[in-house]
Order: C-alpha cells, then structure tokens, then sequence
C-alpha cells in the first residue's frame, strides 16, 4: 500500500513524476532521493518507467555496456506487464524491490533475482514471464517516448517533471538525507525552472554509493 507523504507547513502537495530504468544505478540513487525529498517537502513522487534499451537502440556501444543493455529489458517489460496488470501504484514498491536487489544487494539480474523482487513488491512470480516477452513493448515505448518528448533524446534515466518543469537527473552520490534532500530539491527546481536554462555538469569523481 502506498503512504501519502507529510505535507510540511501544510502545504498543498505536488506531485512529482519520476521516469526510471531499475538497472540504472544513478536513477536508482535520485529515486531514493525523491523519497526523502517527500519526507521534507510537499511533494508525492509518481513512478513511470523508461528504457535503456530503447534508448540506445542503433548506438555504437562497447561490448560490455552492451550486454548490459541486453539484459536491462527483462525488468523494464516486467514493471510495464505489472503497471497494466494492477496500475502505476505498484510501479513504486516494485522498484524499489529490484533497486535493491539490482543495486542494494548486487544480485545478478536473471529471472530469479526479479521473481524474488515480485515477492518482495507482494507481486505474482508469473508476471517475471514478460521479461522474455514482446507482449508488453508497445506501452513500454510509449512510456519512454513520453519522458523523451519532455527533455530530448539527448539525455538518459531519471527524467523528472513536476509542475511542468521536466529535467534529466539529477546526478548524485550518495543520497542526500533530511533536510539536504529538500535543499537539493529546491536547487534543482529553481534551475530546471528558469526559461532558457539547459545544463550545469561537472566530471564525476566516484562511482554511485548505495548505502
């Protein structure tokens, strides 16, 4: 069951769309900001899917990234399969099953780390068949053709949109808690906000930091 988050000062609250691929680490990371960015702001986080794999469709990609794309289909259809079968609420405990099974624990993203997600998330194990299937790729390309309308197709996973402001990212490491998250949310807003602005990027230092 999902919880409506505090709504600090009694503000009204927003809602705020996040687009993920579970096998993203950095998404994984911002997903678990805007969590605790519920905790301290009015803001109720809605969860929508996207996909590496239609993302890089075409690319030039080095061997290994490529296999790595190989295999992030399965979850993506299986969320999709999930949303069509018991709605968008599931889609939030679903994730953040395999995030933590993907990313959390460093389990192998085989059909068996997925159905123990789908245990996890309170979900059927059958739903783990999508992941080999085609059945459910026509939504799947919908949902992330959605998120690509809003930011270019020259961006990846997390796209977030809230009243009408839609973004890429952000990119962080480790999960700013408390108070921090809300000040980053702030930040973030007030940019991606300001008409004309595209991009503030710097050269990451340390890979993504999950605890």
């Amino acid at each position: 069951m999902t919880q409506t988050p505090a709504q600090p000062d009694g503000q009204e609250t927003l809602h705020a769309d996040m687009w993920f691929d579970p096998s993203c680490p950095w998404a994984w990371i911002t997903s678990r900001w805007l969590l605790e960015v519920e905790k301290v702001r009015a803001v109720s986080v809605r969860w929508r899917v996207m996909s590496l794999g239609v993302l890089n469709e075409g690319r030039d990609l080095p061997e290994d990234y490529k296999e790595s794309i190989d295999r992030s289909w399965q979850a993506v259809r299986v969320c999709i399969a999930a949303e069509q079968r018991f709605g968008a609420e599931v889609l939030g405990g679903l994730y953040t099953a395999l995030g933590t099974h993907f990313h959390n624990n460093a389990e192998p993203r085989t059909t068996d780390t997925i159905r123990a997600a789908l245990a996890d998330a309170g979900l059927p194990a059958d739903l783990a068949d999508a992941g080999d299937s085609t059945e459910y790729d026509e939504a799947l390309r919908a949902s992330h053709a959605e998120a690509m309308k809003l930011v270019g197709e020259d961006v990846g996973t997390p796209v977030v949109q809230v009243e009408g402001v839609s973004f890429f990212g952000p990119v962080i490491t480790p999960v700013p808690r408390g108070e921090d998250a809300g000040r980053l949310w702030d930040g973030v807003r007030l940019v991606a906000g300001t008409d004309g602005f595209f991009e503030l990027k710097r050269t990451r230092t340390r890979g993504p930091v999950f605890d």
